[in-house]
C-alpha cells in the first residue's frame, strides 16, 4: 500500500529504503553479487559497525541529522570497511547541504561495494539533487538491474523523476512505465503519470492513472488538487465541484485548499 505521493520536494523516506536491514542468514562466503545489506554480518567489529548504522537510520528518518551523523561516525570507527556507514553519512551530509563531504562519503561507500544497488540508488540522487540529472540516470539503472534488490522499483521511479526534472518527459514515462511492469502496485508511479499527463495536455490518460493512485490509496490532498485541475480542464464541471467539496472537507489546511480558493489553478 502507498502510504505518500511524490510531491517536487521529495520526502526522505521515499527515497531512503532500508540500507542497514535484511540481513540474511549463511556465511561470510555468501553470493559476492548479494547487496551488503542483505549478506551476513560476521565479526564483532561488523556487528558493532551495523548495529550504529541500522540506528542512525533511525535517527536520520526522524529528522535528527547530527545524531544520524555521530551513529554513521560510531559506524566507521567500528569498522572502516563497512560501506552503509559510508552510505548513511553521504545520506546526512546530502540533507545538511555538505555536497563535497557527500560527494567524498558516497565515494568510499561505491568503492567498498561497487554494485550495490541501495548505494547505488542514493549516490544516484545526491547527483540528481545536486544539478547532475544527466550523469544520475547511470546510478539508477545500476541499481535497478539488481535482481536482489528488494526495493527494484524506487531506483526506476528516481529515474523517473530526475528526467522529467531536466526536461526529459519521454526518458521519465519509459521509466515510470518499467516501473509499473515490474510493480503495478506502485502508486507513486501511477502519480508521477498523472502529474506528466496533466501538465502535457493528456487528459483522459492522467485521469485514468489518477483512478490507479486512488485506486491503491486513500486520496490526499495533492492527488484531489490534481485530479480537480484534470476535471477542470476536461469540462467536467460535476467532477470538478466534487473534488472541490472533497478539498475543502478533508484537507482545509493544505496548501492545496489554500490554492483553490485563491483560483491558483496552475
Amino acid at each position: 500500500m502507498v502510504k505518500s505521493w511524490w510531491s517536487v520536494a521529495l520526502v526522505p523516506a521515499v527515497l531512503l529504503g532500508c540500507a542497514g536491514a535484511g540481513t540474511r542468514p549463511g556465511s561470510a562466503d555468501d553470493d559476492i553479487n548479494t547487496p551488503v545489506s542483505q549478506q551476513a554480518v560476521v565479526g564483532d567489529a561488523r556487528k558493532a559497525a551495523k548495529a550504529h548504522t541500522d540506528l542512525g537510520m533511525l535517527y536520520l528518518r526522524e529528522g535528527q541529522l547530527n545524531v544520524a551523523r555521530d551513529e554513521a561516525r560510531a559506524a566507521i570507527g567500528a569498522d572502516a570497511s563497512f560501506p552503509l556507514a559510508y552510505n548513511l553519512l553521504g545520506l546526512v551530509q546530502m540533507y545538511l547541504k555538505e555536497d563535497r563531504a557527500a560527494e567524498e562519503s558516497f565515494a568510499r561507500a561505491l568503492e567498498l561495494a561497487p554494485g550495490d544497488p541501495e548505494i547505488n540508488n542514493n549516490y544516484g540522487w545526491f547527483l540528481c539533487q545536486s544539478g547532475r540529472e544527466r550523469k544520475s540516470i547511470a546510478y539508477f539503472v545500476t541499481a535497478s538491474k539488481s535482481s536482489l534488490y528488494t526495493s527494484p522499483t524506487k531506483p526506476l521511479t528516481n529515474a523517473a523523476m530526475c528526467s522529467i526534472m531536466m526536461g526529459d518527459d519521454r526518458g521519465g514515462e519509459d521509466f515510470l512505465m518499467r516501473a509499473l511492469r515490474v510493480d503495478q502496485q506502485n502508486g507513486d508511479a501511477y502519480f508521477l503519470l498523472a502529474e506528466l499527463y496533466y501538465r502535457t495536455g493528456r487528459l483522459v490518460d492522467a485521469r485514468l492513472r489518477l483512478a490507479d493512485v486512488h485506486r491503491l490509496a486513500a486520496p490526499t490532498a495533492q492527488s484531489v488538487w490534481l485530479g480537480l485541475r484534470i476535471e477542470r480542464k476536461l469540462g467536467d464541471r460535476e467532477a470538478e465541484a466534487r473534488y472541490g467539496s472533497q478539498l475543502r472537507r478533508d484537507f482545509p489546511g493544505s496548501r492545496e485548499y489554500q490554492l483553490l480558493k485563491q483560483g491558483l489553478y496552475q
